[in-house]
């Protein structure tokens, strides 16, 4: 009876799951197996809320296994010593894993490789798992990665993506592997109020019924704040619950505009894969230095504990943050809103709003998270490098109406239309009963300083 165990990292699904497929073609019998790194809570990554979408990811894992005469078995340590345990229990021999990109994954490859060499266990590691294009797999003349969007895409989107592979029917697990008793939501305090729930379950339902409603308008309304028309789908992706060619075919198989600016958007995410998997520095260092003097918690305290809760005076700014807290995840647009005018406007260093994110972000990763930092503090791939975001031209333009706001800044709430983004040039008497507070700066002199700083005067 041959074995093999399927180690699941960031790709917690059945459906096309490429190392799944292939352990189950080499052996009788395969070892579903997650292991809960010590080293990822040691590094601050295990926060609340990615730990409780987590916990229900390895749930829906484990009942769909389940559903197929298997079981997913949870183990607690560090990944080389708990994968080499279950191998030598049950006698496998390959062990097979999605290839990573960051600093992190190589590290836990390389170590597991290592040890499983010196057990006669041979490691299979599989490409185009977590992204739909492997990295390095297009590259331009005379370079390791692309370092601008544009051609990367017309070069990715020629890239012929496999077919996605179906669920197995059935799995067998050896009966002498052992497991703990799977982690729970209810288990994880300090958990945004409405996290949504998570696995490959929800997931596969939230994108049916998004490409049916959502996906065709998805190109005029994507950056509308308050019409909420994006697809949520990014903490799926991220915790691979969602398989990113099989989202890339169904989108492109629906057509038109507005999946074309959604096909866009996922490979953006791989763009970011790729650079990332050249320079895994860019995960904490500058991919490009503009000798910026970053301000930092010890001259910026204040207004940085401002940004943070949502209460710096700019309404769409605030909003923004508030989102973060309470929903574990913030519009695109409010991202960039909110990126820009800490690192343009209050010219903070990006490292501490990258930082922040992780926090609270379900979908938070070190790819998109930081290189997505780094373009809007022009310090990453982004072309304009020194373009600055007003949040009251960005929030009349994408919440014209204001409706955004006032969800999420009840200070706000009795303002009517587009005046709720300049609240301090209400009537005075009206301006004092809001309890909101003023402007933390002038606009105009946070650009005067960044200008100064990036030696634009």
């Amino acid at each position: 009876m041959t074995v093999a165990v399927v180690l699941f990292t960031s790709d917690l699904r059945l459906h096309d799951h490429p190392p799944l497929h292939a352990a189950l073609k080499a052996a009788d019998e395969v070892v579903p197996l997650f292991v809960r790194d010590p080293a990822v809570h040691a590094v601050g990554f295990d926060v609340p809320n990615r730990a409780a979408f987590l916990a229900d990811c390895l749930s829906d894992l484990d009942s769909s296994l389940r559903r197929r005469g298997g079981r997913l078995v949870v183990r607690t340590g560090p990944v080389a010593r708990e994968v080499r345990e279950v191998t030598a229990a049950c006698g496998a021999t390959e062990v097979h894993m999605a290839a990573g990109v960051t600093g992190f994954a190589h590290r836990r490859e390389e170590r597991l490789r290592g040890e499983l060499d010196a057990d006669g266990v041979a490691l299979r590691v599989h490409d185009r798992v977590i992204t739909a294009v492997a990295p390095g797999a297009v590259t331009p003349q005379g370079s390791d990665h692309f370092a601008v969007f544009t051609p990367y895409m017309r070069r990715w989107s020629k890239e012929q993506l496999r077919d996605p592979l179906p669920a197995p029917r059935a799995v067998r697990v050896p009966e002498e592997v052992r497991g703990e008793e799977l982690p729970s939501r209810a288990g994880v305090a300090d958990v945004s109020a409405d996290l949504p729930a998570g696995g490959e379950s929800a997931g596969r339902d939230r994108f049916a019924r998004w490409a049916e409603t959502g996906l065709s308008r998805y190109e005029e309304r994507h950056d509308d704040l308050a019409g909420d028309a994006t697809s949520r789908l990014s903490p799926y992706l991220h915790f691979g619950a969602l398989s990113p060619v099989e989202v890339v075919r169904r989108a492109r198989a629906k057509g038109g505009a507005g999946a074309e600016a959604f096909v866009r958007q996922l490979c953006w995410r791989d763009f970011h894969h790729q650079v990332l998997a050249a320079r895994p520095e860019a995960s904490v260092r500058d991919y490009r230095s503009r000798g910026d003097r970053w301000r930092g918690e010890e001259d910026a305290a204040e207004e940085i504990a401002a940004w943070r809760e949502g209460r710096t005076g700019y309404p769409v700014v605030d909003a923004g943050m508030r989102q973060l807290r309470h929903e574990g995840w913030m519009h695109n647009r409010a991202r960039l809103l909110v990126a820009s005018f800490l690192t343009k406007t209050l010219y903070v260093d990006w490292r501490i709003g990258a930082r922040h994110f992780l926090r609270f972000l379900v979908d938070g990763d070190l790819v998109n998270n930081q290189l997505n930092w780094q373009w809007v503090a022009g310090t990453g791939t982004e072309t304009r490098p020194h373009r600055v975001l007003n949040p009251v031209l960005q929030g009349k333009r994408h919440d014209p109406d204001g409706a955004y706001v006032r969800r999420w800044v009840p200070e706000l709430a009795e303002v009517d239309g587009a005046a709720v983004h300049e609240p301090w040039r209400l009537p005075e008497g009206e301006r004092a009963r809001l309890r909101y507070p003023a402007p933390l700066l002038d606009l105009g002199e946070g650009l005067a300083r960044f200008r100064q700083a990036r030696g634009r005067d």
